[in-house]
């Protein structure tokens, strides 16, 4: 008996569960499949062909985020008043900056404990290639800036305001000219910026703005249904690309063995922020079991791993998000904001891959190095794009205020494509646990706009009431007037005009006492 309830009840599991048993199998079959076929050294164009599928998703998923992001946030932010947009707002930049010094912190702990830089593996791995580039902090802020107020809105779609420094040689005197300018990529940022105020100032229209709002509802609705029909093709593509990747890697065993304790150190600090510090925070805000809420975000968590970006994985976090019962006016706000500024696995990897170059080159680092790092690394995080491997562009930033040698970098490469995915699913995490931490603390407000939204429909269906009763006294009036009158001075059609007369001024008293008491 007990084994029929086990079988009956893994059956019932795996039927309700069957898509992200799917994409498990998917991950593991490509990574055994990546390792089996190492042997064989598969030709370029072989691999190719193992990672087309794995391709088609992402783009797939890319062709998602566009939509979906500008859908969300119009409904999301049409939903709820100006005020409470602020406040929203507030609080999820409080939560990003305060999590992205708490994982950067978490970064420097380990890396100064474990100490996993030291001059033999700089002997090992050899000097560095990275060329000199001019970079300045103040610049990815300005960009910053430039990106969220865009001077083109259809162009945001396809370009990125980006500043950039040209290298000249003047008299065998290297010069670098400072120019503002852009690059290829969509500007989420000013889309955000635009669409969060569109649905703020539609919003405050009440009623006369309902057919607009309606329709992005509609247009949110369909892509999610597409979203829906995409994941079913997720456990492919997350396998394909997982392979393709393992095969694409020269040297694997060689460049793993070497860089073990970076690996090692990285991903402490990046599952110790996951399963510690992500999990506490939860708990102490939202007061639920936060392994279940976990649990539930894991099919993005393995589409996260797997595409290395948290904008591709963003729409299967929605989908993830509804499962976990997050209000939709807050994951609709918070997500999408999140997958561009909130880069908290950023700030630890950067952290730590920062030090570790510094302990290669037997750089001695005081406390006020270490702040500068952090603190660098916290700011640097917020103003990258969200894009694989962005971190180490960041570094170049975090090094050069240190003076620690930049050409280190490239030491990193070969074994960044692992790194990136495990630090995407940190950032990933961060996104979708910030969205419920602000639905606890934003959740009175929410209660009293959703009291005054019912009282609002009540008071709407009432003066309907009231409007198709005066309607049918007028139209019994008419037929009064129609019938013949037993009366020859019409006193008859007289008293019926002040009843209803009487009825009509009732009405407006009701009214007029009911929106003195709203």
């Amino acid at each position: 008996m007990v084994k029929m309830l086990t079988v009956a009840g893994a059956w019932l599991w795996l039927k309700d569960n069957l898509l992200l048993a799917a994409t498990f199998s998917g991950v593991v079959l490509g990574v055994l499949l990546g390792v089996l076929l190492r042997p064989l050294e598969l030709d370029q164009e072989s691999i190719e062909l193992i990672a087309y599928p794995g391709e088609l998703f992402m783009r797939l998923l890319k062709l998602m985020i566009l939509p979906l992001v500008i859908a969300s946030l119009i409904t999301g932010a049409a939903s709820l008043n100006a005020k409470m947009n602020g406040m929203i707002a507030l609080r999820t930049m409080v939560y990003f900056l305060s999590t992205s010094l708490l994982a950067a912190l978490v970064g420097l702990v380990l890396v100064v404990v474990i100490h996993p830089g030291n001059p033999e593996t700089k002997a090992d791995l050899g000097d560095g290639s990275t060329e000199e580039r001019k970079l300045s902090i103040l610049d990815n802020f300005l960009d910053l800036g430039r990106n969220t107020l865009p001077d083109n809105l259809f162009q945001a779609a396809f370009l990125t305001a980006a500043t950039k420094y040209e290298k000249t040689v003047v008299n065998n005197t290297i010069e670098f000219n400072k120019i503002v300018g852009t690059r290829t990529g969509t500007n989420t940022l000013g889309i955000i910026f635009f669409c969060l105020t569109f649905g703020t100032v539609m919003g405050s229209m009440g009623r006369r703005a309902a057919p607009v709002v309606d329709f992005f509802k509609v247009i949110d609705e369909v892509i999610m249904n597409m979203v829906t029909g995409i994941m079913w093709f997720s456990p492919v593509g997350i396998g394909s690309v997982i392979c393709a990747k393992i095969l694409g890697v020269a040297n694997l065993a060689n460049v793993m063995s070497q860089l073990a304790m970076f690996i090692a150190t990285v991903c402490t600090g990046i599952f110790l922020y996951q399963f510690i510090f992500l999990q506490a925070i939860y708990f102490v805000f939202v007061r639920k079991n936060p392994f279940r809420f976990w649990w539930n975000l894991f099919q993005s968590w393995m589409t996260a791993f797997a595409t290395a970006s948290t904008a591709a994985a963003l729409p299967i976090t929605f989908r993830c998000m509804e499962k976990n019962g997050v209000d939709p006016r807050i994951s609709k706000f918070v997500l999408p904001i999140g997958a561009t500024v909130n880069m908290d696995g950023t700030a630890l990897f950067v952290t730590v891959a920062s030090i570790f170059i510094a302990q290669m080159n037997s750089i001695p680092l005081n406390i006020g190095s270490y702040a500068t790092v952090v603190l660098t690394s916290t700011a640097a995080s917020v103003a990258s794009a969200s894009v694989p491997s962005a971190a180490l562009v960041l570094m170049l930033i975090v090094l050069s205020a240190i003076d620690a040698p930049y050409q280190d970098v490239s030491l990193l490469w070969a074994v960044d494509w692992f790194v990136d995915r495990c630090r995407t699913t940190n950032n990933m995490l961060g996104d979708a646990y910030g969205a419920a931490v602000v639905e606890a603390l934003s959740r009175s407000e929410l209660d009293l706009m959703d009291a005054a939204k019912y009282k609002e429909q009540e008071r709407e269906e009432q003066i309907k009431l009231m409007a198709d009763r005066k309607d049918s006294d007028e139209e019994a009036l008419i037929g009064m007037i129609k019938s013949p009158s037993n009366i020859s001075n019409g006193s008859r059609v007289q008293v019926q005009e002040v009843i209803m007369l009487h009825h009509i001024i009732q009405d407006e008293q009701k009214v007029t006492n009911q929106e003195k008491h709203v």
